[in-house]
This record gives C-alpha cells, structure tokens and sequence, in this order.
C-alpha cells in the first residue's frame, strides 16, 4: 500500500524507501531457516528498513524543525546500519551475500533523495532543544526562548476555584 504524503520530496524518499524495503524483504527471503546468526541478521535488516520508511512518515505528521530532524538522524542511522549488513552477510557465510548490492545502490539513491528533504525542513518552525542536537542553525540550548515573554496567566484559560 502507498502512503500519499504531501510534501513531493517527502514522497520520493518514501517511495524510495518502500523499494528498499522490498529488496530486504526478498533477500531475507533466502535466508537459510537453520542459521540462526543469519536470521538475527535478517532481522536487523529488516527493522533498519523499515526506519527508511516510518520515521519520513513520523517527520512528516509534525512540523517542528528539532523533531524533523531527530527522525533524519535515526534515518540516517538505519541506513548507515543496514549498508554494512553486507559485512555480516558475508562473514556468516549467506551464499547470496552479491544481492546485497543491490541494496546499496538503493541506498545511494536514497541518501541524495534524503539530502533534498532535509534541506526542505523549515529551520523558523522550531522550538528549543535544550539537548542541543537539533536546533536550527544560530540556536543554542542555552539562548532565551521567545515565547517565555509572551505573559500567559492559566486563570485565563482554565476556572480556578
């Protein structure tokens, strides 16, 4: 099933990422059942794969530049992870370990189409992280947030008794 989203490049690393998930899904497909190594293997690849898709989604339910790119990074992650499968593959002796190829090159397809969604996130719709990871470009964790001059009294909005 194809998830429509609204964003085009958001769409296309979508796509993308379903096309890789399907690749994984077949080679994991020829995974011998008695090697267990190789089916934990499998599995990893699967759920990195997976991340491919899940987290464009996530980023794409909220617009806060911080949770954006947090799911970027897990991305990011999911798929350096799933490039050195091919190193475990291998190691344990999976006689299609060549297939993997085939992943990689979707990955690099990916990363570039990945490269041009991030460069589309809105770096003024943001708040704070005071973590300091994802913040925008000339914000610190430390810097004066806005809105806490913005006076705000809850006996406006709620009946204190």
């Amino acid at each position: 099933m194809r998830e429509k989203l609204e964003n085009p490049r958001a769409q296309k690393l979508h796509d993308k990422g379903m096309e890789i998930v399907e690749v994984v899904h077949k080679i994991c497909e020829l995974i011998p059942e008695d090697n267990d190594v190789l089916l934990e293997t499998s599995s990893h690849m699967r759920l990195d794969a997976s991340m491919l898709v899940v987290k464009v989604s996530g980023a794409e339910g909220g617009e806060l530049y911080d949770l954006k790119m947090e799911a970027a990074a897990i991305i990011r992650k999911s798929a350096r992870d799933l490039m050195v499968q091919k190193h475990s593959l291998a190691m344990f002796d999976f006689e299609e370990v060549e297939y993997f190829q085939i992943v990689r090159d979707l990955l690099e397809e990916y990363r570039l189409l990945f490269i041009d969604w991030v460069a589309g996130f809105d770096q003024w719709n943001y708040i704070i992280d005071r973590w300091g990871l994802f913040n925008p470009p000339g914000v610190g964790p430390f810097d004066k947030d806005p809105d806490d001059d913005v006076p705000f009294d809850s006996n406006d909005f709620f009946d204190q008794e």
